[in-house]
């Protein structure tokens, strides 16, 4: 609007691509991995707490992009309008900016009266290549968005659009706080049936240089628990175990 107090939609800086070595790495390690390991360094709040999936054996691993609801504010933004007005706000935006392989994160605090996406918007983005979303808010035409097939975490479903209630689409690309955990631009999400765990682009060569060791030495516990072993020498590991486990992982590089 020409007598707008405050330019909208914000936008953050369209964050750079990451190695896809580092998104294929990620999407064949569990969410719950990825968590742990982040514990490991010293990175403890990176679970999305709120969101579950809208359907069991969803996976997915990405770049984050970030969408941020704010509370609204009639004299600069309101839900009057809907879609008419919606579609010059933030919402629109991060969709039209969608690369393949995103995972777009949403900060809208967990609200149970805002249905941050609907039928078409979901299909819209996974048209555009979308990997997955990751939203601490409310959909709405649930039916229809479960039949698009595309990997979502929401805490739930609501019959309201998107600013028909107490938040505005404000901005994108932007830092924003979901689930207890901040989530930047650039970022990566690992995603499944456990949840949405946030991992720092800086730490996710870490992360799976040390999982690739945890999964491992774990299918090698897995296997002399179910042979009879004690839970307190296999899991986790003790020295002389691991030594065992050394030994069992040679034969198995050297087949």
């Amino acid at each position: 609007m020409d007598d707008a107090i405050w330019d909208l939609p914000v936008r953050g800086k369209l964050p750079a691509a990451p190695d896809p070595a580092l998104v294929q790495g990620l999407s064949r390690i569990s969410s719950a991995t990825a968590c742990a390991k982040l514990h490991a360094q010293g990175i403890r709040r990176t679970f999305v707490e709120g969101p579950r999936p809208i359907a069991s054996g969803q996976k997915v691993a990405g770049r984050v992009r970030t969408l941020q609801f704010m509370p609204q504010r009639e004299d600069i933004a309101s839900g009057l309008g809907q879609e008419y007005v919606e579609r010059h706000t933030a919402l629109w935006h991060v969709l039209e900016d969608i690369e393949p392989g995103d995972v777009l994160v949403v900060q809208a605090y967990g609200s149970a009266y805002t249905g941050c996406f609907g039928d078409m918007l979901v299909r819209y983005f996974k048209a555009k290549g979308g990997a997955g979303i990751v939203v601490d808010g409310r959909i709405r035409d649930l039916p229809r968005v479960s039949g698009v097939g595309l990997p979502i975490w929401s805490t739930g479903a609501t019959p309201h659009y998107a600013s028909q209630a107490e938040l505005f689409p404000w901005a994108y690309d932007v830092p924003v706080a979901v689930g207890g955990a901040l989530a930047l631009p650039g970022d990566l999400c690992v995603a499944d049936d456990d949840g949405a765990v946030i991992v720092p682009l800086r730490r996710a060569g870490q992360v799976l240089e040390a999982a690739a060791d945890h999964e491992q030495w774990e299918r090698f516990s897995r296997a002399r628990i179910e042979e009879g072993g004690a839970l307190s020498d296999y899991y986790p590991l003790t020295p002389e175990t691991r030594a065992e486990y050394e030994r069992w992982r040679s034969v198995k590089e050297s087949q």
